[in-house]
């Protein structure tokens, strides 16, 4: 019973914090333009330019033609904005370099402006004076064009998880992509001056926990939790844009369509170069959004790990014991190295703690070698030994499998976890030489760091 009001009390606690943390139910007040892309900065410290370009824009729509994909449902809900238009009408007037007319609802603006002509000419002023026609329409020697070109789904997902005695979570998460092009065609001849394109990537991660046990002979506790963040596709749609804009005013600025007030000024140089940088930065990532890994310069790689093991015994239910190893590898090209890994630690073996080491020649693969983080595989085969486990050879010709993932940090350092299995060519390790049933293979599960040197 005691056990019972403890889980109840938690769960209630539990729920409390995470509602208060959470707090997804409760009123909020419209924004006044909030929340901002991350790219808004920049589209303000556009420099200024010598004559404003009056740029006009037809329609600027979704050509993916894509619909949103969801489980188990079918929706005519379109993946992308199809207000496209207005939100590249705001970032041309944000940037303050070009001058925007209305093109999309020119119907509308037409109809009205016939409808104050003909009031005009059916009436006079206040003094019996006729009123004078309307000031002609604005004409933009510029149209802009493009579109939304794509909107990838599940780029890119993942997930990790793990349960044990009914308690555990999982996390997931997934990416998509949207690409935008844009380009500014002369009314006069219709050449393209100029085409530029972006792409901006959206995330969306899952996070769950969740606990289902008997606290008691007739009580069971089941509770869950978690949380999801998905990145808003239209503010994605609009830092895309906003970026195009950006892109469009410096590459003509270089092609000489038009100019800046000052160009020499120090802001205007400040802000080239650091559109520079971007650009060369956005240009080394793959497809991925990742910035590639220079493994060029690697030479020996010195790993160091820990971790918990457990043997596959003839005994009952063996425990969990610590193990640890150290390995060498040495690059032989495309991500492959070739090396040698002492291991070593605890093996239970009836309810005791019995020493145990091992040496291997290995061959071990990043099997993305050019990604920051990428799944690891290690296989090996040598010796392994157990002076202290009674009834048993000291020794054993054994193969070991490793798989994991590894995440280069710096570029002499990297993080790691692995998990595999020793096996040894002939059963005895427990000390149950020819009498048991199990090869007594030791599973292990380690994380650890990976020293990369330039020799």
């Amino acid at each position: 019973m005691r056990a019972l009001l403890l889980a109840v009390v938690s769960l209630t606690l539990f729920a409390g914090c995470s509602a208060r943390f959470l707090q997804p139910y409760h009123v909020e007040s419209p924004r006044v333009a909030a929340p901002r892309t991350t790219v808004a900065d920049l589209l303000d410290a556009v420099p200024a330019p010598v004559d404003p370009v009056v740029v006009a824009v037809y329609r600027f729509r979704d050509q993916t033609g894509q619909y949103r994909a969801l489980e188990n449902l079918s929706t005519f809900s379109t993946s992308v904005t199809q207000g496209a238009t207005s939100i590249l009408m705001r970032a041309l007037e944000q940037s303050g370099f070009f001058v925007p007319i209305e093109r999309e609802g020119l119907s509308n603006l037409l109809n009205e402006r016939q409808i104050i002509s003909s009031t005009r000419q059916q009436y006079t002023g206040p003094e019996g004076e006729g009123l004078g026609p309307l000031p002609p329409l604005l004409y933009a020697g510029v149209l802009l064009e493009g579109g939304i070109v794509g909107y990838d789904s599940n780029v890119l997902t993942g997930g990790a998880g793990a349960r044990l005695l009914g308690a555990g979570g999982s996390g997931q998460f997934r990416q998509d992509q949207v690409t935008v092009y844009l380009r500014a065609v002369s009314v006069q001849n219709g050449r393209v001056l100029k085409s530029v394109y972006t792409t901006k990537t959206l995330i969306s991660q899952k996070l769950d926990g969740g606990l289902f046990r008997f606290v008691d002979t007739d009580a069971l506790l089941e509770t869950e939790a978690g949380y999801s963040t998905n990145e808003p596709p239209v503010l994605a749609v609009t830092a895309a844009i906003e970026e195009a804009v950006i892109a469009l005013v410096v590459e003509g600025s270089r092609d000489g369509l038009w100019a800046f007030q000052g160009p020499n000024d120090s802001n205007t140089q400040d802000f080239l170069s650091a559109y520079d940088a971007r650009a060369a930065e956005d240009a080394s990532r793959d497809l991925y959004d990742r910035a590639p890994l220079d493994a060029s310069s690697d030479g020996l790689a010195v790993g160091l790990s820990a971790g918990i093991g457990r043997i596959e015994s003839d005994y009952a239910s063996p425990g969990i014991q610590p193990v640890g190893a150290v390995s060498l590898d040495y690059p032989i090209g495309n991500g492959v190295s070739v090396g040698v890994r002492g291991e070593g630690g605890l093996i239970d073996v009836n309810g005791t703690g019995e020493r145990f080491g091992a040496g291997a020649l290995t061959l071990r693969s990043r099997l993305v070698p050019s990604a920051q983080t990428s799944p690891t595989f290690t296989v090996g085969l040598g010796g392994l030994f157990s002076p202290d486990v009674p009834n048993s050879p000291s020794s054993y010709l054994y193969a070991t499998a490793l798989a994991g993932i590894e995440s280069r940090i710096r570029p002499s350092l990297g993080l790691f976890l692995e998990a595999g299995v020793d096996y040894p060519f002939y059963e005895g390790l427990d000390g149950l030489q020819g009498s048991g049933s199990v090869n007594d293979n030791i599973w292990v599960g380690r994380g650890g760091f990976v020293f990369y040197t330039s020799f």
